[in-house]
């Protein structure tokens, strides 16, 4: 049976996690964010530094907050993906979770397409695409840097587009009208070069996923090709998989 003081204790960290979850819930700490340091954490609560980290254990169970020995606690960034066996854009995906998308165009120009591109994209080599490079984020937080390469015979006009906040995919449908149906994807685990680190906000070396795809029409007809570098704590991929039967 418990003690009057266990009790005691037991209801002040109850009280301490209600209070410490209703301040992540009404975005006190938004996500990304560090929380004071423990001592003055507990002050503010009015709590011993015990009973604060019981609580601030209980939220990390829940995953509503990280640890790091050596810079205390913090709050998870939204995790942003697709859901499962759904194709979406980056736009698309934000506007799902109630976020808004921003684009910042870092490079944006006609040019002929590589043996490799022409390969996947299923034209003759040198054919004219469209080659666009943009930094991606969601409620100002930079996100992706998304390098695409699209037939331009497919999307005539596309070319005289300021594409720096909108969907390539809703522009290209509507520019060709055709119905971008399903992607060829793959993601690997890398590590982020100087220049992407930069763009990302993250230190140099830090992990970052890549996504490479190449995007198909309804009927079979190969639109763009494209290269995602994701954030690692910001991203993640989901899919169904299936066995045969």
């Amino acid at each position: 049976m418990a003690t009057a003081r266990e009790t005691d204790i037991g209801a002040a960290v109850s009280e301490t996690y209600r209070k410490l979850n209703e301040s992540l819930r009404r975005g006190v700490f938004p996500p990304g964010s560090r929380l004071p340091g423990e001592r003055d954490l507990a002050a503010s609560v009015g709590v011993s530094r015990s009973t604060l980290r019981q609580a601030l254990g209980r939220l990390a169970e829940e995953g509503q907050l990280d640890r790091s020995s050596q810079r205390g606690w913090f709050v998870p960034r939204q995790m942003v993906g697709e859901p499962p066996s759904t194709l979406q854009s980056f736009s698309e995906m934000a506007r799902a979770r109630g976020l808004a998308p921003q684009s910042k165009i870092l490079l944006q120009r006609v040019r002929p397409a590589t043996f490799d591109e022409a390969q996947r994209l299923r034209v003759a080599p040198a054919a004219r695409v469209l080659e666009l490079r943009r930094l991606r984020s969601m409620d100002a937080v930079p996100i992706c840097v998304d390098t695409s390469v699209i037939v331009l015979a497919l999307a005539p006009g596309l070319a005289d587009l300021d594409m720096t906040d909108l969907s390539l995919y809703e522009t290209v449908e509507r520019l060709s009208q055709i119905r971008i149906a399903r992607s060829s994807y793959t993601v690997r685990a890398d590590a982020s070069d100087e220049a992407t680190a930069a763009l990302l906000e993250i230190q140099p070396g830090a992990p970052i996923l890549i996504g490479e795809e190449t995007t198909y029409s309804d009927d079979g007809t190969a639109v763009l090709t494209g290269t995602m570098s994701y954030r690692a704590d910001a991203y993640r991929f989901e899919a169904d998989l299936f066995r045969p039967l």
